[in-house]
């Protein structure tokens, strides 16, 4: 079923005063099994955190299997960047991926909608994000 052809400028105007966050979304899954994206595991979780530290990385984590306690290998990055190909490059350079242990895609994303809350206990150090 065709319909119309959607562009960027009709989403930012029909979201007028949302967030209209640009984000990447890198989406990861193993290449050919668990053992080799093990082996590169440290280095790969070494790269993310230094995203996070340089600003770059918004969010990160593993998509589990449905039973929701087992891991396939698959992940999402959420990254800030300038544009779809600086993402690709960034993407490219984590460890994981230059090793082929994971492949790739990446995804431009908006961010509109929805609400984080950071609830921080100066006594004892605790933190809850919900």
């Amino acid at each position: 079923m065709a319909g119309p052809d959607i562009k960027r400028k009709d989403i930012l105007e029909a979201s007028k005063g949302m967030l209209q966050k640009q984000l990447y979304v890198v989406f990861t899954k193993p290449t050919n099994g668990l053992g080799p994206v093990m082996e590169n595991i440290e280095p790969h979780l070494k790269f993310q955190v230094e995203l996070e530290e340089k600003g770059i990385m918004f969010g990160a984590g593993p998509f589990w299997a449905d039973d929701e306690e087992t891991w396939e290998g698959e992940g999402m990055v959420i990254i800030r960047a300038g544009s779809l190909a600086e993402a690709r490059q960034i993407a490219e350079t984590d460890p994981m991926h230059k090793s082929g242990a994971r492949s790739f895609e990446v995804r431009p994303w908006l961010l509109n909608e929805g609400t984080v809350t950071i609830k921080v206990r100066y006594s004892d150090g605790s933190r809850e994000v919900t």
